[in-house]
């Protein structure tokens, strides 16, 4: 049986929390999804409340995954040890909050989702993502398993992609809120898509205001980041699953306008 798993790039504030809330339930309709996580890390800009969170699963999310900015919104924190939905990367310090893998039954299938953070460039005090994948794959226990490596460098995410093909059902990369072009099915069966991209404001520098980030690379001080209003975008893969190898047949990229 074949099962279409979608994955949406990190929403960004307010404008693309309400974008996401418009229009994920009638893509999900249309392509028939059965399961969906979303990078909700930035609904804040920097990170996200418990009732952003919420919302992201309101709107038709399943698991909700975060990246560098976390822990952005302190009020965040009790949240995680609490919901099971909610994941933070795991390779974060044990003495953090939250977790970073959970398996979700769908009745006769188990989704396994794993949120893991790179190193280069990006969480240099985190633990080693190769390692702590091997040991999170032992534990097993579902029939597809769902990476979403939030990392900054092109080369970690591919890396990771050919180190764990054949071992887990797709992966895709988060963070740089930039898609790529590069969707595919590895030799061995695994579903990848180097960064899914965004969602929110088309008209941009990444989500946020753009003249705060040009006062930025000029030298001054931006301030705290804003994001603009205008049309938005959600960006995002969907990944067909077979659930009689555990493994992708297909990627297709989304930019729903």
């Amino acid at each position: 049986m074949l099962y279409q798993i979608l994955a949406v790039g990190d929403v960004v504030g307010e404008p693309g929390l309400r974008h996401l809330e418009r229009v994920l339930r009638p893509l999900q309709k249309l392509k028939k999804i059965s399961f969906t996580v979303v990078n909700g890390e930035n609904a804040s800009g920097v990170g996200l409340t418990p009732e952003q969170a919420e919302r992201i699963r309101d709107a038709g999310a399943d698991a909700v995954t975060l990246g560098n900015h976390s822990f952005g919104k302190p009020q965040i924190q009790r949240f995680l040890d609490d919901c099971p939905w909610l994941l933070r990367p795991a390779n974060f310090t044990g003495r953090a909050p939250g977790h970073g893998r959970e398996v979700f039954d769908l009745g006769g299938v188990r989704i396994q989702v794993l949120n893991l953070i790179g190193r280069c460039g990006l969480a240099w005090g985190a633990d080693n993502p190769f390692l702590l994948a091997d040991r999170l794959l032992e534990t097993g226990g579902a029939e597809f398993t769902l990476l979403d490596f939030h990392a900054e460098a092109t080369s970690e995410k591919l890396a990771m992609a050919y180190y764990l093909d054949g071992r887990v059902s797709a992966l895709w990369g988060t963070h740089t809120h930039v898609p790529t072009a590069d969707e595919t099915v590895f030799p061995k069966g695994t579903g990848y898509l180097t960064d899914l991209g965004m969602t929110g404001v088309i008209e941009s520098v990444l989500g946020i205001e753009p003249w705060q980030s040009v006062e930025g690379f000029l030298g001054g001080l931006p301030g705290r980041y804003k994001c603009p209003e205008g049309p938005c975008k959600m960006q995002g893969a969907i990944f067909t699953l077979d659930s009689a190898t555990g493994l992708c047949t297909a990627v297709e990229r989304v930019d729903i306008r």
